[in-house]
């Protein structure tokens, strides 16, 4: 029997944006206290934090404060130098550990570790030099050029049709180590938001739908509409990706359905912007979930309250006819069924996620209805 952590026990997490604001609310309702570590002074985990090191992640005096004052530590998103984790590794608690995060930070890493291990994937072709280009096969194509590194919400990724589009896009990316994966044609996108405890014990949300636009999630459906026995596959598949990874923590699983087959896509070594609904429609949300793996404390197995639909507010919506002009939130006074969550980003942006908003009921075509309508009115110039 492992003994938790128990409060007011000193929490680090390293990253200090939204999901890592989300996890210090989770945290500090708890009694724990948490230290985050992130290079922006203005990042919104950091403004409420017990501590902000606002440094670098690879600073090693900010490093040695975290094992000087903290008991166990996080992570908020998987582009955190695998060698920082491996460094706090030798004295701390460390969840994911730097081999999870290594493998599943570099998407050549990940398609191998897939491919290796048998789970359904679609073709794919690593990219590693120029003379790699050669061995490209024509049948790949149309297909999706991905930079190995430091890519998301569509950054480091283009749609290329031939050789030559190829050739051009690897161009564009400094000739940086990539991958090429065909385009399938999508039924529908999933993920899969599960936690896995040190002793093995896992426990799962529903399995969520997953709408995009330039890359970037739009909405989430809770559950899902699709068939339960892609559910069950799905759930299946994220299960044994934990395992085989002997991850311990939060963990996504991203998934294409294709002509009613599923493959894994990618994962996500933290608490997911498609599990954001949580906050509202579950019991216990990711974060809380996040904090009871890092804690060993009991896992909570979270029901889904009501159905509920999550979509995201990018910073475009800060802007009339190019000027700045902050949206009406008034809309959402008064209702506890229409929740709006704000990130405290300090300046918004053509792209970056600023907000979100959950709508929760019975009836999910209503709920979806409703989060559209709402979001209509958001986009109106």
């Amino acid at each position: 029997m492992v003994d938790n952590i128990k409060p007011p026990s000193m929490l680090g997490i390293l990253g200090g944006g939204q999901l890592g604001r989300f996890f210090v609310i989770s945290a500090q309702n708890m009694g724990y206290k948490v230290t985050v570590l992130d290079p922006d002074k203005n990042s919104p985990a950091g403004k409420i934090s017990d501590v902000h090191l606002c440094a670098s992640y690879n600073d090693k005096s900010a490093l040695d404060t975290i094992k000087n004052t903290c008991v166990a530590v996080t992570t908020e998103f998987e582009n955190i130098p695998a060698n920082t984790l491996e460094y706090l590794e030798t004295e701390l608690i460390v969840r994911p550990s730097s081999r999870a995060v290594s493998i599943v930070q570099n998407r050549i890493h990940e398609k191998t570790f897939f491919k290796n291990n048998d789970f359904p994937v679609g073709p794919f072709v690593v990219i590693s030099d120029i003379k790699s280009l050669g061995l490209v096969p024509n049948d790949i194509y149309p297909a999706i050029l991905k930079i190995a590194q430091f890519g998301y919400d569509g950054k480091g990724q283009t749609h290329v049709n031939n050789r030559k589009e190829l050739e051009l896009a690897f161009e564009e990316f400094d000739c940086k180590p990539c991958v090429l994966e065909k385009k399938l044609s999508l039924d529908t996108e999933v993920s899969v938001v599960l936690a896995r405890a040190s002793n093995g014990e896992k426990v799962n949300f529903p399995v969520i739908e997953n709408q995009h636009v330039s890359g970037i999630l739009d909405i989430s459906i809770a559950p899902a509409r699709v068939a339960n026995s892609l559910c069950c596959e799905a759930i299946h598949y994220a299960e044994l990706i934990a395992k085989k990874l002997n991850y311990i923590g939060v963990i996504a699983v991203e998934f294409f359905i294709s002509n009613e087959k599923i493959y894994v896509n990618e994962v996500a070594p933290r608490p997911h912007n498609s599990g954001h609904h949580s906050l509202d429609s579950c019991d216990f949300d990711q974060f809380d979930q996040q904090v009871f793996t890092l804690t060993d404390s009991p896992l909570n197995n979270p029901k889904l309250l009501e159905n509920a639909v999550m979509v995201n507010l990018l910073g475009d919506i800060w802007f009339k006819k190019h000027k700045l002009a902050p949206p009406n939130f008034d809309i959402f006074e008064g209702s506890s069924k229409e929740v709006l969550h704000i990130y405290g980003k300090s300046e918004a942006r053509p792209g970056r996620k600023m907000g979100h908003f959950t709508v929760i009921g019975n009836d999910i075509e209503d709920v979806l209805m409703r989060a559209k309508k709402i979001k209509s009115l958001l986009l109106k110039k």
